[in-house]
């Protein structure tokens, strides 16, 4: 289940590639939001982190989506068959290919709460979101270039 999530948000990733526009790719940003903390549920068992991860992504996709939405309030949706049929045969194959195992963890009395972030199984979530925010660090930056200022001027 929970290497079917991970492949389902590398897919996800793959298909914000071919996205261009900013309210398709916030809705994609939400559904990786949705799967992540949902793996994290499933690696940890322990819901208060995951809720605290959803509650400020989901803050930073609201002020995303009511930026872009001020900017690219007109443009229309265009979308691509040849990347929507790319998309579901990559799930399909992933589908079929894949082997389906359940992880479980062994519960330690003795092993701290907070090593678990940084075990095996949990460091891989753990470097992707590092990964992530830098990410979206880098595109702030970029978007709000010193040179040109941000998308929209004041009045």
């Amino acid at each position: 289940m929970l290497q079917l999530m991970m492949f389902l948000m590398l897919n996800l990733m793959i298909m914000t590639l071919f996205m261009f526009h900013p309210l398709i790719m916030s809705m994609i940003l939400l559904m990786m939001i949705i799967l992540i903390v949902l793996s994290n549920i499933f690696l940890i068992k322990f819901c208060w982190f995951s809720y605290i991860i959803f509650i400020i992504m989901i803050g930073g996709v609201l002020i995303i989506f009511t930026y872009m939405t001020s900017i690219a309030s007109n443009e229309s949706f265009k979308f691509n068959k040849n990347i929507i049929f790319f998309t579901v045969l990559i799930f399909l194959l992933m589908l079929i290919f894949f082997n389906f195992n359940f992880i479980e963890f062994q519960d330690n009395i003795n092993s701290s709460f907070f090593l678990k972030y940084f075990n095996f199984p949990i460091n891989m979530m753990m470097i992707f979101l590092f990964i992530y925010l830098y990410l979206t660090l880098i595109a702030c930056v970029k978007i709000t270039n010193f040179n040109q200022g941000p998308l929209r001027q004041k009045l």
